[in-house]
């Protein structure tokens, strides 16, 4: 395994052998936060839950193959996200921005066209914070699901770079450049929302 942890390594032969109480476990230590990346994706409860059902139930069927190559939580939080955005790209989400609306432009010189304003302070001290951070996870939910989501494990869930490559089944060059597209999107969403507020 890619980490010598005897607990989870343990845990791996009991679910290789199909030991019930080995299944029970690995839902009593992992589910939990499953349930909180896929309800941060979803923002359904229920459709939270089902696809961490979808996720245990997968991971049951296919634990032969896992390899090992990284710990067998972010190969169980790869397949929650992934069952996740299935259920919204089946749900076809209405609501999402265009990405290229909201990046940069550049001049054929390499000039930054529209560059960032900085934010206001007047209008920031005029919103309460509760108010601000509703318009923050608003926003973010405006994001493509494939920007909405790193942005959701790197921002919020708090994992490097390196955990949200694996569990995107990215590289983590490919990774950053997608978090960072995601943040400058999710900075023009916000200027613009607080720009029509003043």
């Amino acid at each position: 395994m890619a980490a010598a942890d005897p607990v989870e390594q343990a845990l791996l032969d009991g679910l290789r052998k199909r030991d019930n109480a080995a299944f029970e476990q690995l839902i009593r230590l992992y589910g939990g936060r499953m349930l909180a990346v896929t309800t941060r994706l979803l923002k359904n409860p229920a459709d939270a839950e089902d696809a961490v059902q979808e996720a245990f139930i997968s991971a049951f069927r296919n634990i032969e193959k896992f390899e090992g190559n990284s710990r067998l939580s972010t190969w169980l939080h790869r397949i929650a996200v992934n069952a996740a955005l299935m259920r919204l790209r089946k749900a076809n989400r209405l609501g999402e921005v265009n990405l290229g609306d909201l990046l940069p432009e550049f001049s054929p010189e390499g000039f930054q066209r529209n560059k960032a304003r900085p934010v206001p302070m007047s209008t920031l001290q005029a919103m309460e914070q509760d108010e601000l951070l509703d318009k923050v996870r608003k926003k973010i939910d405006e994001l493509p699901d494939a920007y909405r989501t790193v942005l959701l494990l790197r921002d919020i869930e708090g994992l490097d770079t390196r955990q949200a490559a694996e569990m995107l089944g990215l590289t983590e060059a490919a990774t950053k450049v997608r978090l960072h597209r995601a943040r400058q999107a999710l900075r023009t969403l916000l200027e613009r929302s607080l720009s029509s507020k003043s």
